[in-house]
């Protein structure tokens, strides 16, 4: 619809006469706009692009160890509910641990990085503002992968987690290692949309921002679908344990997912989202 057409358009009903106080509860209650909440996470993501190297490898790294509770949590209900026919369905709530601690501790963390530092890219494109994205995610990527890889070092050189414990994220992370290249990518593109869907759920979501994390990363991992940070930390698990070679880790599990989630958070939710506000920004 063109300019011309919108302003052809009859205009809209005159709004009631409201007092303040109405004007506020009205307010209250009525939803963010897609173009509003384009705009919060597009501000997000220019602030982060923003962010001296040293502060997104430190946010990163923390990111990295962050996550890797969801396999810690994944792991200590394996193990408590053993047996339990229900184990799968109730194992896979620890999941959701380690995106709550990362994301309501405001942590960098890659997957979030698909849609939050792609707005600024899409609304303003230019070389500049590829180097700058392109610099984002390589650093927080790394930083990442830092994170899990020394969180699973530690659990397994160290003892920070009980042998029966450890035993049962082992036994968790075989789901993950049991997928080819190609598995890992497919199973990655979902991923990455419902992350990229959180992301753009979370302004309209205030007082409600952990419900909203727990149901679409629990979604993810019911599915089986593959996330490339989390999926990190059992790779490196099974790697340092000796089940499964560096090229199998690195090439066959981290890299296609990788591959995946990009593909599910930028080229189809954050290229959507910003496409159904392109004519109204």
């Amino acid at each position: 619809m063109n300019k011309r057409d919108r302003e052809n358009l009859p205009e809209a009903e005159e709004e009631p006469r409201l007092s303040h106080r109405q004007k506020h509860e009205v307010d209250e209650h009525r939803s963010l706009s897609s173009v509003s909440v384009y705009a919060v996470v597009r501000a997000e993501g220019a602030e982060e692009l923003k962010r001296p190297d040293s502060s997104l490898w430190w946010s990163g790294t923390a990111a990295g160890l962050g996550i890797s509770a969801s396999v810690l949590a994944e792991g200590i209900l394996h193990e408590s509910f053993k047996g339990h026919p229900q184990q799968e369905a109730i194992e896979n709530l620890g999941y959701t641990v380690g995106f709550a601690l990362v994301i309501l501790g405001r942590l960098q963390l890659f997957t979030e990085n698909t849609i939050t530092a792609i707005l600024p890219l899409l609304a303003k494109p230019s070389l500049r503002m590829l180097k700058a994205t392109a610099r984002l995610w390589g650093i927080v990527f790394a930083a990442n992968l830092t994170g899990t890889f020394l969180t699973a070092l530690v659990t397994l050189r160290l003892g920070t987690a009980s042998a029966e414990h450890v035993a049962a994220m082992l036994e968790v992370s075989k789901h993950f290692a049991d997928h080819t290249p190609w598995e890992a990518m497919t199973l990655g593109i979902p991923a990455g949309f419902f992350i990229a869907a959180l992301v753009w759920m979370l302004p309209s979501s205030k007082g409600f921002e952990l419900l909203v994390i727990m149901l679409m990363t629990y979604l993810i991992a019911m599915g089986g679908f593959t996330h490339v940070i989390a999926g990190s930390t059992e790779a490196f698990l099974l790697l340092l344990d000796g089940q499964i070679g560096v090229s199998q880790a690195l090439l066959g599990l981290i890299a296609p997912t990788f591959v995946g989630n990009v593909l599910g958070g930028t080229c189809l939710f954050a290229v959507l989202a910003y496409g159904q506000v392109k004519e109204e920004i």
